[in-house]
């Protein structure tokens, strides 16, 4: 999932190098969005590994 973030991310710098600012700034939501899901999964499987372990 990381990399659909670096992904996205590149697109969006790329789109706004060249100015399509439309598609820059959807790309940069998506990355952000895919970001905050990834950060989320991480965070609830170290303290699901946590407590297995236990």
């Amino acid at each position: 999932m990381l990399r659909w973030v670096v992904i996205f991310l590149v697109i969006a710098i790329i789109a706004g190098l060249l100015g399509f600012s439309g598609i820059a700034g959807s790309a940069v939501g998506i990355a952000k969005l895919l970001f905050i899901i990834f950060i989320v999964l991480f965070i609830f499987s170290t303290i699901l590994h946590l407590f297995r372990r236990r």
